[in-house]
């Protein structure tokens, strides 16, 4: 099989792609070693960048995005489970966030591809890149026991963090770059009507976000123990350990009910430099990953397919290939800001395990400050929002 952009991963990175290329009429193939039930069932977050918002509108995504999304006007900061800090990001810098699960968003884009008769194949086994520094690069995999070849112009790594593609890039020419937080997230989802505003909570036992994904699906975490298992945590035990970490007003409203998905995931910062070798180029967790703080991952795979598709369709236009050869610059930059900025707001919000109560009283204070300074709301209203594309 010949195709012009082989792209490995059908997640939301690889699926926009796909669907933005052929838009385009650029002819793809999209790999993906899970099944289409696996893939539609990842539990993953839904706070949308008004640049993302924007990218999915103009690709003719926006029909239930624009019905069903919940917009966020304001970011919610507690402190002692007493002060609570509202920012109202309409009035400093005149955009807004939107709640709309990346589950919604996997299915917006596989009912694209369906009605273009064009959705990815799935359960490709063994995939592997193949001459990725020449003009021919090509993919073989298998699909069913038999041995597929697929060779394209130009392949496309949307197959995150445990891909294969990024281990194309020779290990001379990659740099890694990770931090690993000392601490995880246990999450829960819950058919339950969500608190009506994104609220994150610094507190003496720890991190705690209050978060949706529809008007009747909840999602909320609380920091814990990297040593703790499900197990540990029975729905009574959270619910009690959630309210004791926000504003008793703002726990008064939560409407608790049995959790239907619960995991623990880790925190950490990554990234792989460069994100283009020869004809491979990366795009979303296959090149970097950020902990979930400031709602960056899926954002991140937005921008990046939003600059790779322009220089893609810019080489198929005879419009030339600078913008495709700075792919990797330009991604970076924005990948670095919002690596720095999880970063940041990380460390401002989580219990490290070896805080002394003068670190948690200086984060406190920086949180008061934060209170006190429109300058300081305006520049995390800017990174949290979204900077310019």
């Amino acid at each position: 099989m010949k195709t012009q952009v082989g792209i490995v991963g059908a997640g939301p990175a690889g699926a926009l792609l796909s669907e933005l290329l052929w838009q385009a009429g650029i002819e793809n193939v999209v790999l993906e070693r899970q099944s289409r039930g696996y893939v539609l069932e990842r539990i993953r977050a839904g706070v949308l960048e008004s640049g993302t918002i924007e990218i999915l509108r103009n690709a003719g995504l926006g029909a239930r995005l624009n019905a069903n999304g919940h917009v966020h006007e304001t970011i919610n900061i507690a402190w002692r489970a007493e002060e609570l800090l509202s920012i109202d990001t309409a009035d400093r810098v005149d955009r807004v966030m939107m709640a709309y699960g990346q589950t919604a968003i996997q299915e917006d884009l596989y009912r694209a591809l369906d009605a273009r008769d064009r959705p990815p194949r799935f359960d490709a086994d063994d995939v592997e890149l193949h001459d990725v520094a020449s003009d021919r690069p090509w993919i073989s995999y298998t699909h069913n026991g038999i041995d597929e070849r697929l060779d394209c112009d130009f392949i496309a790594g949307c197959d995150g963090f445990h891909g294969v593609t990024r281990h194309a890039i020779p290990g001379n020419v990659r740099t890694e770059f990770e931090k690993v937080y000392p601490f995880g997230w246990l999450g829960i989802m819950s058919e339950t009507k969500p608190l009506p505003i994104l609220l994150y909570a610094n507190h003496q036992k720890g991190f705690a976000l209050c978060s949706m994904r529809s008007p009747m699906l909840s999602r909320y975490y609380v920091q814990c123990s990297l040593e703790d298992t499900i197990d540990d945590w029975s729905d009574d035990r959270f619910w009690d350990e959630l309210l004791s970490r926000i504003p008793s007003d703002q726990a008064a409203k939560i409407q608790t009910g049995p959790s239907i998905e619960k995991s623990i995931a880790p925190l950490r910062s990554y990234v792989a430099e460069p994100m283009q070798h020869g004809r491979l180029f990366l795009a979303g967790d296959a090149a970097h990953i950020v902990p979930p703080t400031g709602a960056k991952g899926l954002n991140l795979a937005v921008s990046d397919v939003h600059y790779l598709s322009k220089g893609l369709i810019d080489h198929y236009t005879s419009a030339g290939d600078d913008y495709l050869a700075g792919y990797s610059k330009r991604a970076l930059t924005r990948v670095w800001s919002a690596v720095r900025f999880s970063w940041w707001l990380t460390s401002l919000l989580h219990r490290f395990p070896d805080q002394t109560p003068f670190d948690q009283r200086t984060q406190e204070q920086e949180l008061i400050y934060l209170s006190s300074s429109r300058a300081a709301q305006t520049a995390l209203c800017e990174q949290y929002v979204g900077l310019p594309l």
